[in-house]
């Protein structure tokens, strides 16, 4: 099973920190890997809980509020006690004030939303592009770089045993290596060391 610590779960579903920390200690959606136990721990999220996340975004910027999705998912976990994660395993439809549950009975759906137009959350879609986007997050990308007039090909990644955070590694010296919270700070970090290296000046410029 694929972990995400908290710095994934921002970049790839667009909530912020603030959002993500609330959602958790509310209960709306708590990691289900791994709850933050006291300082210094850190909270771990499955992919499930990551369409979880989308969903309640999704929810909240179409105009429902945290108190309409929190009663919906009490109602949800009651009459669907076999499902562990709604947001993630059913699909909803919004009016941007109410929040209907698309059942096997499409008249239900249809009695709901009579007369109204709703806007469609399409759960399959979303699963699919933040797959995609899982996907480009943990593939390494090369830039170029001119530092001291000399070319460098400098390869990003993220580094895994740095719980989510990003390391840089440059081919043409190996024993540079860059760190950092976000991909800017890994590039600085290993730049840095370049322009320390034999025979590179204290200049640079980015090669387009």
């Amino acid at each position: 099973m694929k972990i995400f610590c908290k710095k994934a779960v921002i970049a790839l579903t667009g909530v912020s920190y603030k959002q993500l920390d609330h959602w958790a200690v509310t209960g709306l959606i708590r990691p289900s890997v791994k709850a933050a136990k006291g300082k210094g721990s850190r909270r771990e999220y499955s992919f499930r809980d990551l369409v979880q996340i989308r969903v309640a975004k999704g929810l909240r910027d179409e105009g429902i509020s945290l108190q309409k999705i929190r009663s919906a998912l009490i109602f949800l976990r009651k009459h669907f006690p076999d499902t562990e994660a709604p947001l993630a395993q059913l699909k909803f439809v919004t009016n941007g004030s109410d929040i209907f549950v698309l059942e096997r009975d499409p008249q239900k759906v249809l009695d709901a939303l009579r007369g109204q137009f709703v806007f469609s959350l399409a759960l399959g879609e979303l699963i699919d592009e933040l797959r995609g986007e899982v996907r480009q997050l943990a593939s390494p990308k090369e830039e170029r770089f001119v530092v001291g007039g000399k070319a460098f090909v400098v390869t990003l990644a993220v580094d895994k045993e740095q719980g989510g955070n990003y390391i840089a590694t440059c081919k043409e010296v190996p024993t540079a290596v860059g760190h950092g919270e976000t991909e800017q700070d890994a590039v600085d970090h290993i730049l840095e060391m370049l322009r320390l290296s034999p025979g590179a000046e204290k200049s640079r410029k980015r090669r387009a």
